[in-house]
């Protein structure tokens, strides 16, 4: 995927088109802007010109003339000021550090900016981090601390700014000890139990700061692991507020590598997964938590098993929902990450025939909405798209037991449909009226898929179909199905091929 990650909050990210994104993101020419991921095919380019929690218009003219004068000779300028504020007995200094905040929009200015500036932004954040302490002990004292959290959330706009596509900046600041701070910062936030905007731009601008470090510079994403993990990662993926949620998924996927996945295995460490999972499944346009997922989680078996065992029901149909977008991914695949994937397979497929028998509870009206079922038919669903490609397919023809339960499972429902009236019941309306709303409309169309599929170029396949009277079974669901609208198709074409792959033999 190229460098771990690049520049999320105040740029776009480059990186390849991946399943469900049909776009690369590209920078906007006029400087850092900030990327607010909208879904899985689109990102809107968010220009940081009125930062979180900023003030307004005042703030933009004074940044205009300091760059009128130019970055060489505005910033020694404020670098003195930005000084002076960090000695001061008093927390002072949030103009200077907004007109800081302005400059490092460029690249030319945060090239230019020195060690000291840096260290005096760490003077004031732990100043900044002293008085939150304080007030925390005195509940009277929280109601006094807007101007504080709005320069806290100035503060770290200024530093997120500043390591935008600047390794040196980076270096800088995690050697100077900033990411303790800001993980500091972040948990101490997370503790105060008052609703305040400031605060949620406080933490907000402090999690863009450790995405914006953690990007491209594999030294900076190994201390925010060490220091963040897991509480941070726990603490913000749980929080109320959906953009600290967007930006904790951001930071997560920039540091996460397959080493990192592995110790999510952990019992307490597993609940970041979990909650990634639950994240996608309550927000859907949350394009962070499914590229979390896609592009690292389902890269881990074990994982991928554990969590399954831990997740609800409703939650376990987002996984293979999940499941299924990676698969249908059009980019070539390496061999490690097919070996993956036939792991996965393979435990999808024991799943399947555990659980198969769990779709007849549908015959039953009041059974509509089964999860256990649904989750059946999902994990059917998923089988037939991997059954679809040639080296999963390959793999899956020979998993014991996997033709038999599809054989079995046909001819279990199409009984039940002849026996009373329900859903796997033939219906024959041709009215034209709309499609019918059930769980299990198609259930016996992809049952033959799925057969059909296993069958393919594979006579020892075709045989055991033959030996498991499955061709009369499928002959018998050539009609027009309302509740199977491909049947008649898929079975007529399957059919054929499994009497020519048969002939000779008593039919």
């Amino acid at each position: 995927m190229g460098a771990r990650g690049t520049h999320m909050s105040v740029c776009t990210r480059l990186r390849p088109a991946c399943p469900g994104l049909s776009h690369t993101r590209t920078a906007r020419h006029g400087g850092p802007s900030h990327v607010r991921p909208s879904g899985r095919g689109r990102a809107r380019a968010v220009p940081t010109s009125a930062p979180l929690g900023a003030g307004g218009g005042a703030g933009k003219r004074r940044t205009m003339a300091a760059a009128a004068v130019g970055p060489e000779a505005a910033l020694p300028a404020l670098a003195q000021q930005l000084g002076l504020a960090a000695r001061a007995e008093r927390l002072s200094g949030l103009e200077t550090v907004r007109r800081l905040t302005g400059l490092f929009r460029e690249a030319r200015p945060r090239e230019m900016a020195e060690e000291s500036m840096f260290q005096s932004l760490l003077k004031i954040l732990t100043k900044a981090s002293c008085e939150m302490e304080l007030a925390c002990k005195d509940s009277m004292e929280l109601v006094t601390l807007d101007t504080c959290l709005l320069l806290i959330a100035e503060c770290f706009r200024c530093l997120r700014n500043a390591c935008v596509r600047c390794a040196r900046n980076q270096d800088i600041m995690r050697n100077l000890g900033l990411i303790e701070v800001s993980v500091h910062l972040i948990q101490l936030l997370h503790g105060l139990e008052v609703e305040q905007e400031s605060l949620l731009a406080a933490l907000r601008c402090n999690l863009q700061f450790l995405g914006n470090l953690a990007a491209g510079n594999g030294d900076s994403q190994n201390s925010i692991w060490k220091c963040a993990f897991p509480d941070l990662f726990l603490n913000c993926l749980n929080h109320h507020d959906e953009k600290i949620i967007t930006y904790c998924c951001m930071v997560l996927f920039t540091c996460l590598n397959s080493e990192k996945v592995k110790e999510l295995l952990e019992h307490k460490n597993l609940n970041v997964a979990l909650a990634v999972v639950k994240i996608y499944r309550k927000q859907l346009e949350s394009e962070w938590s499914f590229l979390i997922v896609t592009d690292h989680l389902l890269k881990c078996p074990e994982l991928v098993k554990v969590m399954y065992a831990k997740l609800s029901n409703q939650e376990r149909i987002t996984l293979l929902e999940l499941i299924m977008a990676k698969i249908s991914e059009k980019n070539s695949m390496t061999s490690d990450e097919m070996a993956v994937l036939l792991k996965d397979a393979e435990f999808l497929a024991s799943l399947f025939q555990e659980k198969c028998h769990d779709v007849l509870t549908l015959t039953s009206a009041a059974n509509t909405e089964d999860e256990e079922a649904i989750v059946t038919i999902r994990l059917l669903d998923v089988l037939c798209e991997m059954t679809s490609n040639n080296e999963q397919l390959e793999h899956l023809q020979t998993c014991p037991g996997l033709l038999e339960t599809a054989v079995d499972t046909l001819r279990l429902t199409h009984l039940a449909g002849k026996q009373t009236t329900n859903i796997f019941t033939a219906t024959h309306s041709m009215t034209g009226e709309g499609e019918i709303s059930h769980p299990a409309v198609g259930l016996k169309s992809h049952l033959i898929r799925l057969i059909g599929n296993l069958c393919y170029r594979n006579k020892e396949n075709q045989d055991k179909v033959y030996r498991l009277d499955g061709i009369p079974l499928i002959l018998d669901n050539c009609s027009i199905d309302d509740n199977n609208p491909y049947n008649l198709t898929r079975t007529i074409l399957l059919s054929s091929f499994q009497l020519v792959a048969i002939r000779g033999k008593d039919t």
